[in-house]
């Protein structure tokens, strides 16, 4: 047990050390370090009695930090991901066709990812030691594939015969006052009508630990050959109609709905989406919930440039946000610019994919090669592989402009950084 320092900050306190990259830090004040997480716990102290290991050598640090020094300036080597057990019915792993990038085959079911990035567990293979340490570090909040509180569907659609008793599980975690943010994927025919409405009835008994339950609709790609159905528009209809109830009587009752949809059954519906206040504080939007909303608030109160140099711009979505991008560039009304809004169909996983995190570089080739005079093209960065410039299927943004004979540019998928963009663009 132990973490190594893959990089040291330059003039920080772990550099003024001694501290190099490489070292392996094998305790704190005492406490043995697994991962990350002991990391972070651990080293809150103002005192920090450190044991680092260097090759063969071992050596004993003390470090000072003041109440200005938020962190002694290392980072660290993440911590090998513990893989899912489940096979369960609509993995959209196990619809991913071969030859894309590796780590997007890894199926995460870490309760430590859960609290470091917001990703989605099962609380399927958690041991006793996992869940005391989830208490005694308060790792909170976690984010939980809940899906059905009836166990005997929770199995058949996790493909897991010994799942837990899922109730049991949210109870031990919100007696400990860990917060949990629920999801529950909606099969058409499998967990929705009754089943759906005493799902949200039993969760919503553990308030405020379960704090938002999110309601989104199966994911199936064109390589999916199972028997689930998409969602249709009356299935849409009858979902948000329900929620609808729950979300009025959960108000009256705990003073918070709880419930939210996810944006994508307004818009099979045929619905407007929302306003921003009926999500509170956003909880689950990186689950798609509340994203279209979220997007026009945001617009509303933009410092939008009068005027830019001569400029021609290429912005560019999925089909299911390009009624609302379209809307946001009609409204910008900037002299010397031209903007126009390209809505890519998902050729790779199919038309029932709309969102715009899941197009392939090779998809937005396809759909622009002889079309573009411009003199950039936009991309949102939602599709990129975080911190890269790699879509999902590797093609890279060097590889579109090279296709395209275009500039093309990474831009943050928000109004202010559309407007960024734009600035960006007319100081060059």
């Amino acid at each position: 047990m132990s973490v190594i320092i893959t990089n040291v900050v330059e003039n920080s306190l772990a550099e003024s050390a001694g501290i190099r990259k490489g070292d392996v830090i094998v305790s704190i004040n005492n406490h043995e370090l697994r991962d990350v997480i002991d990391y972070l716990f651990y080293s809150q102290e103002s005192v920090l009695k450190l044991k680092i290991r260097r090759g063969s050598r071992s050596m004993s640090l003390t470090l000072n930090r003041d109440r200005s020094t938020t962190d002694i300036g290392v980072e660290i080597k993440q911590f090998k991901i513990r893989s899912c057990r489940n096979k369960c019915i609509f993995c959209f792993v196990d619809q991913l066709p071969k030859g894309m990038r590796r780590s997007l085959y890894v199926k995460d079911d870490d309760y430590r990812m859960s609290f470091l990035f917001g990703n989605y567990i099962t609380l399927t293979n958690l041991s006793r030691k996992d869940k005391e340490r989830i208490v005694e570090q308060k790792l909170s909040p976690l984010y939980i594939s809940v899906h059905t509180t009836d166990n005997k569907l929770r199995r058949q659609m996790l493909g897991n015969p010994k799942a837990p008793d899922i109730i049991e599980e949210i109870q031990y975690l919100a007696s400990s006052k860990i917060r949990m943010h629920v999801q529950i994927v909606v099969c058409p025919g499998i967990n929705d009508g009754e089943h759906l409405k005493k799902t949200i009835n039993d969760l919503q008994k553990f308030y405020p630990y379960v704090s938002s339950i999110a309601i989104v609709p199966v994911g199936l790609t064109r390589y999916y050959r199972g028997s689930i159905r998409p969602i249709q528009r009356d299935d849409a209809l009858r979902i948000i109609d329900c929620v609808k109830y729950f979300r009025r009587r959960l108000k009256r009752r705990h003073g918070d709905p709880m419930v939210y949809l996810a944006d994508e059954f307004y818009l099979k519906a045929g619905l407007s989406v929302p306003g921003a206040k009926e999500y509170g504080d956003f909880p689950q939007i990186e689950n798609g919930v509340g994203l279209i909303a979220y997007f026009l608030n945001n617009a509303k109160n933009l410092k939008i440039p009068k005027k830019v140099r001569p400029l021609k711009i290429v912005l560019i979505t999925g089909v299911a946000f390009s009624e609302y991008l379209e809307e946001f560039v009609k409204r910008l009304r900037i002299e010397g610019l031209e903007i126009e809004v390209f809505s890519i169909k998902n050729r790779f996983f199919g038309d029932s994919v709309t969102v715009a995190g899941l197009l392939t570089g090779k998809d937005i080739v396809k759909s622009l090669i002889g079309r573009l005079n411009a003199d950039v093209l936009f991309i949102p960065d939602v599709m990129l592989k975080h911190g890269s410039d790699i879509f999902l299927d590797d093609v890279s943004l060097h590889d579109l402009e090279e296709s395209l004979g275009i500039k093309v540019k990474a831009i943050e998928s928000t109004p202010e950084g559309i407007i960024r963009g734009i600035r960006d663009e007319d100081r060059r």
